[in-house]
């Protein structure tokens, strides 16, 4: 609620501000560690104050649970999680062939325990279900992002792109708007950051738990007065694919702390 009324509150200013340059050119891109106050920042880097660190916690335990009728646990299949699973976070959403789209994490997590474990798949922003992708994203700590590379995906990050630009809802703005054109201005008190999506699942102060990118993108749009997807929704993978390529090079740091 907190997040609506602010935008509902600057969406006027928002809105009379100039049309500006476009997209932030890339030695100009900040992950939105840089916009935190120093005392959210310490949480964030010092993992016995992290309470992120509490899902991948469990998501170890996870990891190494023999579920489903097939029996099996992901190390089962993956191994040393370590090493099978460093860098897999920095290049998702990734082209699933089988679907012939793109799937970001949460649903490569679900799509291996109903093809190889035989077990139902998890809810999303379930309990499990985060603290399985927050200890495979932990994985990727200090990686650069490297989302994109793959041809097969081009259509679906313009689409994202697309989405990104799109004026949209009750307020008539765009991602763009606040993220490209204001990223150095205020939102009623807090940092407008540039979008990057370097940490996630993250856990935030004001949800006082741990949440995925999705959740935080549906929080945006229904604060600008539109109707959010579906989660898993194609359009919302397509706008997490746009943003993720976008900060290519970047490096990972999941699970990060946001206020």
């Amino acid at each position: 609620m907190r997040l609506r009324s602010a935008i509902a509150f600057a969406a006027i200013a928002l809105a009379a501000c100039p049309v500006l340059a476009g997209e932030i050119p890339p030695d100009q891109r900040r992950s939105g560690t840089s916009f935190m106050a120093p005392a959210t920042r310490a949480i964030q880097d010092d993992d016995t104050a992290n309470p992120g660190m509490l899902f991948a916690l469990d998501g170890e335990k996870l990891w190494n649970k023999k579920i489903g009728s097939a029996g099996k646990a992901c190390a089962d299949c993956h191994g040393d999680v370590a090493e099978s699973m460093k860098g897999v976070a920095a290049r998702y959403p990734a082209f699933d062939k089988a679907q012939g789209r793109p799937v970001n994490l949460e649903q490569r997590i679900n799509l291996c325990r109903a093809n190889h474990q035989r077990a139902s798949p998890l809810a999303y922003e379930s309990h499990d279900l985060l603290a399985l992708e927050a200890f495979v994203a932990k994985q990727s700590r200090d990686i650069a992002i490297s989302t994109g590379d793959d041809p097969q995906l081009s259509p679906f990050i313009e689409k994202g792109r697309d989405l990104f630009m799109q004026r949209q809802g009750q307020l008539n703005l765009s991602c763009a708007n606040c993220h490209d054109d204001n990223w150095d201005r205020k939102l009623a008190g807090s940092a407008i950051t540039q979008a990057h999506p370097t940490g996630y699942p993250i856990y935030r102060l004001e949800w006082q738990t741990l949440g995925s990118l999705q959740r935080r993108l549906r929080s945006c749009i229904s604060g600008i007065r539109a109707q959010p997807y579906d989660y898993g929704a194609l359009e919302l993978v397509e706008l997490e694919l746009y943003l993720m390529s976008r900060a290519r090079g970047m490096k990972m740091e999941s699970p990060a702390v946001r206020p």
